[in-house]
């Protein structure tokens, strides 16, 4: 036979030195999410496997060898943890083959936590809570114990459904913070969730067509972390909303090559409250109350009555808040971020709203009448 049948089903070819770079840097940067540093070790075998002196299979198999001669002495000791699963993190975001399906995100969580976990690809069996800095102690709620792989498997199915066909780059970039969001919120594995839901998005987010190879996912996976966090955090009482707008920013950053500031200090929730200087004379507060409804009424007189509630809830929500964003707003009055753009908008135009500097595009909080 002269010609050869299978010529157009080639092999993947072995990634270019920035691709390896690249997927090593990030695969080195996620290790923070959890506190974690590689070793000098590992540095050095990375370093040997983006040249292309030994390939990271072989990376793979120095290091099992190493641990074997130098096995870690302190359970407390997760330097072992941290190279292994950087080499499986660069291997996985190396190769170009991904399906977007349940089986997929537990194959992920297996391949990196094999033999680093004993629940490596195991859905959990039990509730889960965790202490979060960036709430001040609190825990995220997360996924029920009994329900996670349907609810995985629910999420990636209205996600594959979802058009993103004539959105704006802006509603494009928050869908896809909700989408991440809503995953990590599952929280499916005992250990290791922030990792892998990493590896799996930023595999999607090619199969979108985006190059993500930049040093954001690097440099600020505790950033990336924290906005999960601050994603799928509510506590009404004290003014604190769910928001995926540090998400946002970190997405701009990583697919837009902007550069917004990430400040982890920032999503406190501490940050939520304005600091208020209290008087040493007593304050007659009902003097102090604004009729919002008149406000609304002189201010915006032609506005439908549907847009007046929505103002009105707005104000009741964030009328001390220190500010707020877009998706803030989009989540408080059940809108499509576009249509929480307009009414913002319209506050805007009309000076009762007031734009926020040094916290990011698109921050605004209500002017003090």
């Amino acid at each position: 036979m002269d010609k050869d049948p299978f010529k157009e089903y080639l092999k993947q070819s072995e990634p270019s030195k920035r691709e390896k770079g690249y997927a090593w840097y990030t695969a080195i940067g996620l290790q923070n999410v959890d506190g974690l540093k590689p070793s000098s070790y590992l540095l050095d075998t990375a370093k040997r496997n983006i040249e292309g002196e030994i390939s990271i299979d072989e990376a793979q198999a120095l290091l099992n060898s190493y641990y074997q001669e130098n096995p870690v002495k302190s359970t407390q000791d997760r330097t072992e943890e941290a190279d292994k699963v950087s080499a499986r993190i660069a291997k996985l975001l190396s190769e170009q083959a991904f399906s977007f399906t349940t089986s997929e995100y537990i194959s992920i969580h297996k391949q990196l936590f094999t033999d680093i976990y004993e629940h490596a690809g195991q859905i959990r069996t039990y509730n889960i809570t965790k202490k979060e800095w960036v709430l001040n102690g609190d825990s995220v709620v997360y996924g029920t114990a009994s329900e996670l792989k349907d609810t995985i498997t629910y999420d990636l199915a209205e996600e594959k459904k979802f058009s993103y066909q004539g959105l704006s780059t802006p509603d494009i970039l928050h869908h896809l913070a909700v989408f991440v969001a809503g995953l990590w919120q599952i929280h499916a594995f005992a250990e290791g969730n922030t990792r892998t839901t990493a590896v799996f998005f930023i595999k999607y987010l090619r199969t979108l067509g985006y190059d993500v190879t930049n040093d954001i996912f690097a440099k600020h996976a505790w950033y990336f972390r924290n906005a999960l966090v601050r994603a799928n955090y509510n506590d009404l009482k004290h003014g604190i909303h769910a928001t995926t707008e540090f998400l946002e920013l970190f997405l701009r950053n990583l697919l837009l090559k902007e550069q917004n500031q990430l400040s982890n200090r920032m999503m406190h929730i501490s940050h939520v409250f304005e600091k208020v200087d209290i008087a040493p004379s007593k304050v007659d507060i009902q003097s102090q109350k604004v009729d919002i409804e008149q406000l609304i009424k002189e201010k915006l007189p032609t506005a439908t009555t549907k847009t007046k509630a929505h103002i009105a809830k707005l104000y009741a929500t964030y009328k001390t808040a220190s500010y707020f964003g877009r998706s803030d707003a989009a989540l408080v009055l059940g809108l499509k971020p576009a249509m929480a753009s307009r009414v913002l908008q319209m506050l805007l135009a009309n000076q009762l709203l007031e734009p926020v500097k040094g916290k990011g595009k698109g921050k605004y909080r209500f002017v003090q009448f």
